[in-house]
Order: structure tokens, then C-alpha cells, then sequence
């Protein structure tokens, strides 16, 4: 199965790689960044290697689910991913962090539908939350506006250095999310997360093909959905997100992929 990859509109989540170090250097570099971390700012570029290095082994134990955050024209912009799973509650946290200039710009909103797609369409969660430090003022409003609810303080919950600091907890559940404006974000899937993240198996849903009616079964979040067999260049995938608000059938697709433009004998 190829590395897993989730594409929305303007960006792409991917596994990061060594060649992605200067760049998240540069972002995470910034004392403003990372000012709510246990860890940073960067200081060389060592520093955003070895967490690169560490990544594919927290995956398979499931530890940590991270990606790059990679913006169409910007290339990486941060990183955000799901960690302390529960397989039996079937729930996670999510975490992001991006640089400064892409602050204000929409891009946490559409990091924040892909990787709850990969949490409840992919890996079957029930629940997602994410934390905010109380004087954090931006980053709690930022999650209520793409739907988290604040649920309390959990009082002494982090270390930073050597202070003991209060957090606010957000979540989003599965129902709440099905109905969000977060679900109407298109994505992409390519490959799957490996099987510590696969919690449940959502199920294979109906759907009426947008560019011929025909019915057929859409796969997502199943170990191998049939549209991951099919290679589509990715000019083609940025046309389709234009013309079309949801999944192809097999023959569109593979007609569409195969002509190379998205609109072809529609």
C-alpha cells in the first residue's frame, strides 16, 4: 500500500521526510510558534530531524499519527496529526501547529476537516478532542469555529519546563462531526494509516455518482477501497474537487483518469 496521503482543496497531509527539516526549522524556529510547547523553538536543524526520524516507528506502535502540512503553492506550512489513542474508547487527540504567516489564513480550518476525516472516516473514532492553554486565547477560539466544544479545565494537566499549567479541553464526536461543515471539505485518500489507527471499520456507504447517477459502494475508511487501485494524476484531482462535491463511480472515474481532464463527456 503507498504512504498515506490526505488531500483537501489547498493542502496535503503527508508522512514527513528528511528533506522537510529546513522548512519545518524555519516554521518552528519561531518563539511564537511554539510558545505553548513542551519543546522548542528549533535551534538547528538536528532538532526537526530527529523527530522525523522517530516518526515511522510511533506510527506502527500507534503512539502518534503526524503529518506535514503541505500547502499547494507554500510547500510545508506545520504539522498535524492524532496521538493518545484509544482503541478501546475508540477516541484520540488532535494536534496542530502551523507558521505564523499561515495564521488567520483558512489553512487550520481545512487541516483541522482533513485529519478529522482520518479520524472518523479512516480510523472509526467516536471522538476527537485537542487542548488549549487558557491564556491561549486564539487557539480555543479557533477550535469552536470549526466546531469543538469547550468541555472543562483539566487543572495541572501539561509540564512546561518546570510549571505544572492548567489546559482546556475541546472534543467533537462522530454525529456532531457528520453533520459539520468540516464534513463537506473534499478529500483525497490515498494508501491508509497503519492498523494500531484503524479503531473500528466505518462502513461502506452508498452513493449516487454526481456524473452519471449510477449507484454504487464508496469505501472510505475500509482497509482497501476500490478508488485507491486507480492512478490520477493530480492536475485531475484538482479538477475534480472543482466540478464535483463527492465520489465518482468506479467507470467515471476511471474514464476521467484515464482522458486526463476532470469535466471530459460530462
Amino acid at each position: 500500500m503507498p504512504a498515506m496521503e490526505l488531500r483537501g482543496p489547498q493542502l496535503t497531509l503527508r508522512y514527513p521526510v528528511a528533506a522537510d527539516a529546513p522548512a519545518l526549522l524555519a516554521l518552528a524556529g519561531d518563539p511564537e510558534v511554539t510558545r505553548w510547547f513542551s519543546w522548542g523553538p528549533y535551534r538547528s536543524v538536528q532538532e526537526p530531524l530527529a523527530w522525523i526520524a522517530a516518526q515511522q516507528d510511533r506510527r506502527e506502535r500507534g503512539d502518534q499519527l503526524d503529518f506535514v502540512v503541505e500547502h499547494r503553492e507554500h510547500g510545508p506550512i506545520g504539522v498535524t496529526g492524532l496521538g493518545e489513542r484509544s482503541a478501546r474508547d475508540r477516541r484520540a487527540m488532535v494536534g496542530t501547529w502551523l507558521g505564523r504567516d499561515h495564521w488567520g489564513t483558512g489553512a487550520n480550518a481545512e487541516s483541522k476537516a482533513i485529519v478529522a476525516h482520518l479520524g472518523f472516516a479512516i480510523c472509526g473514532m467516536e471522538r476527537l478532542g485537542a487542548y488549549s492553554n487558557p491564556d491561549n486565547a486564539r487557539s480555543s477560539a479557533a477550535l469552536e469555529r470549526v466546531g469543538f466544544r469547550h468541555e472543562g479545565t483539566l487543572r495541572g494537566w501539561h509540564r512546561h519546563g518546570d510549571r505544572q499549567l492548567d489546559v482546556h479541553v475541546f472534543g467533537l464526536l462522530a454525529d456532531e462531526w457528520r453533520s459539520s461543515p468540516l464534513r463537506d471539505v473534499p478529500v483525497i485518500v490515498i494508501g491508509g494509516p497503519p492498523a494500531p489507527w484503524r479503531v473500528a471499520a466505518p462502513p461502506r456507504s452508498a452513493k449516487s455518482c454526481e456524473r452519471c447517477g449510477n449507484g454504487f459502494g464508496c469505501g472510505t475508511g475500509q482497509d482497501r477501497c476500490w478508488c485507491s487501485a486507480v492512478e490520477v494524476p493530480r492536475e485531475v484531482l484538482v479538477q475534480l474537487r472543482e466540478a464535483y462535491g463527492d465520489c465518482l463511480c468506479p467507470d467515471c472515474l476511471g474514464e476521467l483518469a484515464a482522458a486526463g481532464l476532470g469535466r471530459q463527456g460530462a
